[in-house]
This record gives C-alpha cells, structure tokens and sequence, in this order.
C-alpha cells in the first residue's frame, strides 16, 4: 500500500507541445499566467525563488528533471518533505499538447488529505490559466486570488 497521496490534474492545450514546454520553464510566459515573477528559468540542479502576486512570500523551486517537450519536474518543498511536481507533456494530433500534472508524497493522514485536495484544485488552475493565456492570451489568475491576501 502507498504511504502517500498524489494530486493530479490533466488538460488538453491548443498549441504545440514546444510552445507549452516553453510557457512552462521561461520566468516571463509562465508571469503571464501563474507567477508574478521568479529567480530564472526553471532548470535541472537549479533553485530559483517564485513570487506569486497574492503573497509576499519567495517560493524557492529546484528543478530535478527536465526533458525538452516531454517532462518537467521540480520540487518546490523549501526544505521540508519533499513535493515533487511532475509535468508530463505528451504531442497530441501534432498540433495540440496533453498536459497531465502529478504532485506527490503528502502523508496518508487528514492533513494529507486536505492538502492533496488543495493541490489538486490548485494544478487544475494552473492548467485552466496556462490554457487560457496561451490559447487566447487572458490571465485569468489577475485579481483571482486576491481574497487570500493577508488582511492587515
């Protein structure tokens, strides 16, 4: 039995699968949809801090594994028990790209649970805005998530 519980989320984007590959990995596509901005491209060996316009937090992100138009992973933990994201990217009709996100290793508790939940949720955005921008080019996260600013 898994020790662990998985989130995943899928999507079908309209473009070729190197445009998502890019829009995924350069600091300035992925400004235009999820981040506000980060350190660098994602890179294997590479830590790079992501600023996300709701929070006043860095987000350190090291990259594990990143194979041109097929796969990325990164763990974006900061130290604690690993999350590792994966991205699978897969070339569908030539012209269009499934992409399928798996985060893994939360505890098999109800904390696990619910955090598993809320990433799932939060992949399945990612995917909905990463679409969206690069499919009409609509930053549908812009004032999406305001209302989980700290309040002062």
């Amino acid at each position: 039995m898994n020790d662990f519980l998985t989130a995943r989320a899928s999507i079908e984007i309209l473009k070729p699968i190197e445009e998502v590959f890019e829009a995924i990995i350069d600091p300035d596509k992925m400004s235009n949809y999820f981040i506000e901005k980060s350190s660098g491209r994602l890179e294997e060996g590479v830590t790079v801090e992501w600023k996300f316009p709701e929070f006043d937090d860095i987000f350190p992100v090291t990259g594990i594994d990143i194979r041109p138009y097929e796969y990325i992973s990164f763990d974006w933990s900061g130290g604690a028990e690993g999350m590792k994201v994966e991205v699978f990217l897969e070339a569908y009709k030539e012209i269009f790209t499934v992409v399928r996100i798996k985060e893994s290793f939360m505890p098999m508790n109800d904390e696990g649970i619910q955090q598993a939940i809320g990433q799932t949720e939060g992949w399945s955005n990612f995917l909905a805005c990463l679409k969206a921008s690069l499919e009409y080019g609509i930053n549908l996260r812009k004032g999406a998530f305001d209302f989980m600013r700290p309040q002062n």
